[in-house]
């Protein structure tokens, strides 16, 4: 038997569904509405609070923390990834998923309540972790209450739970914003906590709890300690690192060395062996899913900046610039999503990456004052497609390469992957921005309220240009998803 081709072992859970219907038939209704409820949440979370961001940032004096703020979230959710992962292998994903909304919620308050930036980042890294343990729960719902048939039209339907909040996240939270204050956006979404609560927890219980049954006497395996300390160590390695690109003096070679010297042996102990070789199959497919998100992310992070720094924009229009997305992107999804495109799925995300390489090089040339900015969101629109076709087909790719005992450790691995991307790329674009004066951002929005003086769109372009280069690195690696060569 090849190593690509999956075992599968009984899975303990109360009771099994039948496989007639489609995700919304009578068999998955209720388990794919709860589930969809938890993305919307994190839908509505990510683009309410990136709309409020820039406010935030400024009114904690944190513009030159502000890559920080962002990934920072990434980094402690690498760890909660991992531990998700064997937490879901062992016991099912019903622990891991209700502790990681409580903690995405706590994270919400403490930052909403933060009286300085450092205690911002603090709730931002609460949060992360979090969502790490929600992302990968949810993976493993998928990979155990739905045939191999269904898992593009669920992912499809993830892909379109971020259209409304896309649309009505930015209008709300720049309102709120604007007329209460922006702590207000972060201390009212937990509110919302309550709807996957009560609609998903119950569904998984019926269709997914329970450990993995792989035949043997001994009942589900330990936990992997080795792992859990690799999980720790890439977290630690990666704030490092962060924090050393936002010191720019010579003294913060000491923490980048020692994140380097944590993060290396704990990526190449977490990823699938020849990740970072583009070795053909699973392991360019997680490679892929970390250069798609992470130059896309990277880039995405300082275009509310940009656009209230630089073109005078409100937080609600800044926000509101990116809401076209939602839509192509649920489109891109939904395209990769149809059985008929199946045999073309690795073409479609070349394309898409090429797209997303399109979109990020496009979008700083709102910085010439005579370029109107409806054209950065028509350009982002059409990254959004790309990253539609590629986030969906990668998740499903992964699952098909994955053994059932084995989706809650390589869906980790996928996310590790999507959220080191960010936290690399985003310290490396955090600081070149901060060298080309991005820190005095803010200030220099203030005085060009009333002078419509200093602006740094070079602290912009160091941000976007080689995010667009990273992307155009994913257009090639989209080429080696195929296992059959190599």
């Amino acid at each position: 038997m090849s190593a690509l081709e999956p075992r599968v072992p009984h899975v303990t859970s109360k009771v099994q569904p039948p496989p007639e219907g489609g995700i919304l038939g009578a068999a998955y209704r209720t388990l794919s509405i709860g589930i969809i409820s938890v993305v919307f949440l994190i839908a509505f979370e990510a683009t309410a609070v990136g709309t409020a961001m820039p406010v935030a940032a400024r009114e904690l004096d944190g513009i030159g923390l502000y890559a920080f703020a962002f990934s920072a979230y990434f980094t402690t959710s690498l760890f909660g990834m991992v531990l998700s992962g064997q937490w879901a292998d062992r016991q099912g994903p019903l622990r891991p998923l209700t502790v990681g909304i409580g903690a995405f919620a706590a994270g919400l308050v403490l930052a909403g309540t933060a009286g300085t930036m450092w205690m911002f980042v603090l709730g931002r890294a609460v949060q992360g972790f979090g969502g790490g343990l929600v992302i990968v729960a949810l993976y493993v719902v998928v990979s155990r209450a739905y045939e191999e048939r269904l898992r593009p039209a669920i992912m499809a339907a993830f892909a379109a739970s971020w259209v409304v909040p896309s649309i009505v996240g930015p209008l709300a939270s720049g309102t709120v914003t604007e007329h209460l204050g922006w702590r207000w956006v972060f201390l009212g979404i937990p509110a919302l906590v309550v709807v996957p609560l009560v609609v998903a927890l119950p569904a998984i219980r019926r269709t997914a709890s329970g450990p993995v049954d792989t035949g043997g006497d001994g009942g589900p395996a330990p936990f992997d300690r080795r792992r859990i300390r690799l999980a720790f160590g890439i977290s630690v390695g990666a704030g490092l690192l962060q924090y050393a690109a936002q010191d720019l003096r010579w003294l913060s070679a000491v923490p980048a060395v020692a994140g380097a010297a944590l993060l290396v042996p704990a990526v190449r102990g977490l990823l699938p062996r020849g990740t970072y070789r583009a070795r053909r199959g699973l392991p360019s497919v997680v490679l892929l899913r970390g250069v798609a998100a992470g130059s896309f992310i990277a880039a995405e992070s300082f275009v509310p900046l940009m656009l209230v720094t630089q073109r005078g924009l409100s937080p609600t229009l800044a926000g509101f610039s990116l809401a076209l997305g939602g839509l192509t992107w649920a489109g891109g999804s939904w395209v990769q999503s149809k059985g008929r495109v199946a045999p073309y799925r690795e073409r479609l995300m070349v394309c898409g990456m090429v797209l997303v390489a399109f979109a990020i090089a496009a979008a700083p040339a709102v910085l010439i004052p005579s370029v109107p900015v409806w054209t950065l969101a028509l350009a982002w629109a059409v990254g959004c497609l790309g990253m539609g076709l590629v986030i969906g087909a990668t998740s499903v790719l992964l699952l098909k390469l994955s053994a059932p005992e084995e989706a809650g450790a390589n869906s980790a691995a996928l996310q590790i992957s999507d959220a080191l991307a960010n936290v690399v790329l985003l310290a490396a674009g955090g600081a070149a921005f901060a060298a080309l004066g991005g820190g005095a951002v803010g200030a220099a929005h203030t005085v060009a309220a009333d002078a419509g003086g200093a602006s740094h769109p070079a602290a912009f372009l160091v941000v976007f240009l080689p995010m667009a280069c990273v992307a155009l690195v994913g257009a090639w690696v989209a080429t080696r998803l195929h296992a059959s060569a190599d």
